[in-house]
């Protein structure tokens, strides 16, 4: 009775977990891959967070708190990384958040999403993370002040303040290119 009891309760988790992955691979993926720049180590990274997680799915108690859940598994994944192996430097040109499909726009178009990303990457990390889960990841305030463990309100001004410092480079970026004109 408790080995039928045992498997039961296995199964269970197995099926919760299927559900997890199911459900935020991709999203996991995306914010791996934004974190770190490379393709293949996103991939680990999602796979080392799936790992913790399973091992460590009875600490999730709160179903409405599953993402913001694996997304910090996955910031503290990418954490020991560095823990473990000095990183390669990466070029902000060759980031991967960068070469989203620009090739099919305009010349102007793309020299604006150049200007508006380096704006965005030269934001100091307390307030680029925060912008970029929301903007290109579409999480909610509170799904981000979950994962960066902040209150919903710090969350809510570091991306306010994040937005206006991207508004100033935007305007300093036209009023020197109407300069040069």
């Amino acid at each position: 009775m408790a080995a039928n009891n045992h498997q039961q309760k296995m199964m269970a988790k197995q099926k919760r977990f299927e559900q997890l992955v199911q459900r935020y691979s991709t999203d996991m993926f995306r914010y791996a891959l934004w974190l770190c720049g490379n393709r293949e180590i996103a991939e680990d990274l999602v796979q080392e967070a799936f790992t913790r997680a399973w091992k460590n799915l009875h600490q999730l108690k709160d179903g409405n708190k599953e993402k913001a859940w694996l997304m910090t598994i996955l910031r503290n994944e990418n954490a020991r990384r560095f823990q473990r192996v000095q990183p390669d430097l990466v070029d902000i040109e060759d980031h991967a958040w960068s070469m989203s499909a620009d090739s099919g726009l305009e010349p102007e178009e793309q020299m604006e999403r150049r200007i508006l990303r380096k704006a965005m990457l030269d934001l100091e990390e307390e307030y680029r993370e925060p912008l970029i889960m929301q903007v290109i990841h579409g999480f909610s305030c509170r799904e981000i002040a979950e994962t960066l463990e902040l209150t919903e309100n710090a969350v809510m001004t570091r991306i306010f303040r994040a937005k206006q410092k991207v508004k100033e480079a935007l305007t300093e970026q036209t009023a020197s290119a109407m300069a040069r004109l």
